[in-house]
Order: structure tokens, then sequence, then C-alpha cells
């Protein structure tokens, strides 16, 4: 953590310690074999966290809805003291209904397949009993609209947005008047009216004229919470750029830039690899901007450029094998990051289907949790003592497997880099958290 930084107003007056199992949908059993199609790729509260919406790489989208519960209580208590505070957040979710979103499609002019892979949902405010989800893969935005009908709920594409994205669409974004939105791919970003499906403005274009010059690509791109003229966008090299539409037509030149320079020179093949940004969002109240890179969170606050409120390492017992992540192309994942409403708490995912919450106000590890019934498991495990080390680890590299540990090194580094958590969503208003860990979806309460 920065050295005198404080998280001003980022105070929480029950801070999430100790994290239970909320519930599960899509659990697996041991050994059961999952299909790809299956595997989820998206997953959005919508603003009040009422309704909770996932997409899979099969193009499906899935949603959930907010039903309440009666409050736990701890069993085997003295029926004579007083009854302890109800355990859990008082709701919990159950499954509404589903719909094909987007289908396999091919591009004869470029003789090129496209997934029906969801990349992003996405909510679209409501005024009545109709829900609207915006879903995009990677060529083709297509806006939903849900409605109850007779016993059933009915679904269909209200609106298509097609044939604006050269390039694979990585983010979507709704705006606050909840009547335009923002898509971005590599090298552009898009401006949308949610009324008009043929035309939208350009407002990013960092396509060079002769691209043996590219030097960097667009990662990810969000609406300010608050202010429909300001948007984010983060790029390969960790670079967040704050622009105002309110300044020029083609948002080229930013109004803020936020990154982190390296003082050390200490610079590595790797270093702009894990540099990349993967992920970037608002704080509620607009005033900080969290980013997830390969190795760490950072938690920007608008009005400080030069560097980050806080830095949190996620996994940084990573760094000797980013080698073999390299070869077996893992350095490349993407990961969501999220936070609590005050962005007191952060949280982004890891390997063997583990993800780190975080206080921000402290600059420690966070507090690992594992995607299974039992969230705390691995926490509580006892410390393995490590051999000590007998030969350098670029030795060793290619005799071990992949996860698998060389001499000398912790406990904690042996990952299973096949199950990974990359996406994971803060509810709005309270410390529950939904993570994807392959084709399941579990929730936990603080």
């Amino acid at each position: 953590m920065v050295a005198g930084a404080q998280l001003t107003g980022c105070s929480d007056q029950s801070p999430p310690v100790e994290w239970q199992f909320l519930q599960c949908f899509g659990e697996r059993t041991p050994g059961e074999e999952v299909q790809e199609a299956d595997v989820i790729s998206a997953v959005e509260f919508d603003s009040d966290g009422s309704y909770l919406a996932t997409g899979d790489k099969g193009g499906r989208v899935v949603l959930f809805e907010k039903v309440s519960t009666q409050p736990r209580y701890a069993v085997g208590l003295d029926q004579r003291a007083p009854p302890p505070l109800p355990r859990g957040p008082g709701f919990e979710y159950r499954y509404l209904t589903e719909f094909q979103s987007h289908e396999p499609e091919f591009d004869y002019l470029k003789s090129l397949e496209i997934e029906e892979k969801i990349n992003k949902v996405r909510w679209v405010r409501s005024s009545n009993n109709t829900k609207h989800i915006i879903a995009t893969n990677d060529k083709t935005i297509k806006l939903w609209k849900v409605t109850p009908h007779e016993l059933c709920l009915a679904s269909r594409a209200k609106r298509v947005y097609a044939n604006a994205h050269t390039y694979h669409i990585n983010s979507i974004s709704v705006n606050s008047d909840q009547a335009t939105f923002l898509s971005a791919d590599d090298l552009r970003i898009n401006l949308w009216d949610l009324e008009v499906t043929n035309q939208s403005f350009n407002i990013v274009d960092i396509k060079p004229a002769n691209m043996e010059d590219l030097t960097e690509v667009i990662t990810s791109a969000e609406f300010h919470p608050q202010h429909c003229n300001i948007f984010a966008y983060s790029s390969s090299k960790g670079c967040i750029r704050l622009a105002d539409m309110r300044n020029s037509a083609l948002c080229d030149r930013h109004a803020k830039a936020f990154e982190e320079v390296d003082a050390s020179g200490s610079k590595s093949f790797f270093s702009e690899i894990i540099a990349s940004i993967s992920d970037i969002s608002f704080s509620r109240d607009g005033r900080y901007i969290l980013s997830r890179d390969y190795m760490s969170l950072k938690l920007w606050d608008l009005a400080m450029e030069a560097r980050p409120v806080v830095t949190l390492a996620v996994h940084e017992e990573l760094r000797p094998r980013l080698c073999d992540l390299y070869e077996n192309d893992c350095i490349f994942d993407k990961f969501d990051c999220c936070m609590n409403g005050s962005a007191s708490y952060v949280a982004s995912g890891s390997y063997s289907n583990t993800f780190k919450v975080f206080k921000c106000g402290e600059g420690a590890q966070g507090i690992p949790l594992e995607a299974s019934r039992d969230p705390m498991r691995r926490r509580l495990q006892p410390a393995q003592k490590s051999a000590p080390a007998r030969f350098p680890h670029n030795v060793l590299k290619g005799r071990m497997g992949v996860g698998k540990r060389s001499p000398g090194e912790p406990a904690e580094a042996q990952s299973d880099y096949t199950n990974k958590l990359l996406h994971l969503a803060w509810h709005p208003e309270a410390n529950v958290i939904a993570c994807a860990a392959s084709n399941s979806l579990y929730m936990y309460c603080a």
C-alpha cells in the first residue's frame, strides 16, 4: 500500500471477515465430465441485486431472481440465552429462466468461425415487470426482453446490434442515462443508442495507419456510474484512460491517464504481458476505479493519477512459475474484479477454483476462499513443510508437470491451472459474492 494513503469514505461498519457458503447452482459430482458449452463465461447482478444473470460458452443466458429466506441461527445453543443475530443475508436466489442468446456463425468473407460464447452480460433498468439484458459474443450484441407470459417467462431478441466491430468485442457497458451503451474491441470503442441498431458512433480509435506500429490494445471499457459523459478504458500496457465525451466527438485524447511507472527498472520478458489489465470496475460512487492485471489488483482514486491508492497481490506465489504459465498460455487468462458498495473490500479470482477477498485499507494478504461448500477449507489447512531446493527452478522446468511443485517451492504455489476462477460479481447492496467455477455458480455471504 502507498505510504500514508488512506481510503477516505471507504470505511465499513460491519467488515465481512468470515465468509460462508450460501448456495450453488449446477454443482458437479466428483468425476463428472463438464461439457465445454456449459462453462460459465459471464456473471452480473442488476443495479440493486434483485436479479442475477450468467452467460456461458454455449451462448445461453440464465437468469436468477432474489427471494427472501428464513433467518439462519446457530444450533445447539442454550435455550435460555437470547437468540443470536440471524446469519446470512436474509435472501437467496432461485432459477428464473434461460434462453439461447447466440448461435455459432461463420464469417464467409474472412473464412472465420464466430463462437457463440457469451463474453459479457449487462442489465438495462426497466420500470415495469419486463426485464432487459444485453449480451454479446465476439461480434454481435443483442438486447433481450424477458416478459411474464401466462405461466412462464418469454424471451425474445428485441434488438440486434451487428457489423460494427472488426475485432473481437471484449466489453459492453450501459450508460447511467439508460439510453446509450458502449462496446469495445481491441482497437475501437463505439457508442450506441439502445433504440438504434444500424448505426453507432466511434468514440475511441487507437488503430495506427500501419498495423506494424501497433503497441497496445484496448482490454476493457466501462461508463462512469453517475456521469453519462465520462467513461474509462484500459489497455494491454497497464494504463487506464479516463475520457470525457463533452471534449470531443472522438475521445482519442484522454482527460486523465492512470499508470504506475516501474521506477526500479527491473523488467523481464513477462513484464509487459502481466501488466496487461484484464478488467476495470468503477466504485458505486464513481470515485475509485478497480483494475486487475495478471498478478494484482489496484485501486485508483480518480483524483490521483500517478499511483494507485493500494496494490494487492492476488497470487504472488506464481511469479517463479511465469515461464510455465507462458508455455501453457495461462499467463493470458483474463480475470474479473469486483468490489462492495463502499469500495472498502475487493475480490478477484485465481487458480484451483479459488478467489481472494481483500480489505482495501490494509495491505494484507487477503482471505483465500475456495469455490466449494466449504470456502474456508484451504485457509484452515495446515501449512506443509517444503524440502530444501537442490536445483534452480529453470533447470527443473520441463521435468515438472503442469501444476506440480518444484523442490523448494512452497505448498501454496501448487496450483491447478485447469480449474481457474475467472468470473465473479459482488452484490451491489450486500456482502454476497457470486462466482463461476467451470459450469457451477457458487454464492457466498459474510
